[in-house]
């Protein structure tokens, strides 16, 4: 056999496996993106309320709301650095520093859903140093 046409058995040299598996990274990528944006849509389709704001009635009700919102934004970036260190971990092709920048945002990640998890905890001990 001729060398010069290569042999159908020899495995594919590290840049077309590179290629594949960065096309991988980026078809899933494309599918997070796609699924977001339909969520987004979908949340941004509901009738808006025509009833009046409730006005909190005491500091402790204060608290709760002040509670819920820290616990929704901390979650929404723990899922944001989440997704950032799937994507990273899938787009580093190997790339010793592009893997320990994924585990970097996945220790974020982490972090950030621990906080979530702990945010109800600090509010109800705020709410006994203060009494409410």
């Amino acid at each position: 056999m001729n060398t010069s046409q290569g042999n159908l058995s020899e495995a594919p040299q590290p840049s077309a496996r590179r290629a594949r598996h960065r096309l991988r990274g980026l078809a899933a990528l494309g599918t997070t993106v796609a699924l977001l944006v339909l969520l987004a849509a979908s949340a941004s389709a509901t009738p808006p309320h025509t009833e009046e704001l409730a006005i909190a009635s005491s500091l402790g009700e204060v608290i709760d709301n002040a509670r819920n919102w820290i616990v929704g934004i901390l979650a929404g970036l723990a899922t944001l650095f989440l997704t950032i260190a799937g994507a990273r971990y899938l787009l580093g092709g190997g790339d010793p520093a592009e893997i320990e920048k994924a585990k970097t945002s996945f220790r974020a990640a982490c972090l950030g859903y621990a906080l979530a998890m702990l945010a109800p905890v600090i509010v109800s001990v705020l709410k006994s140093i203060i009494g409410a």
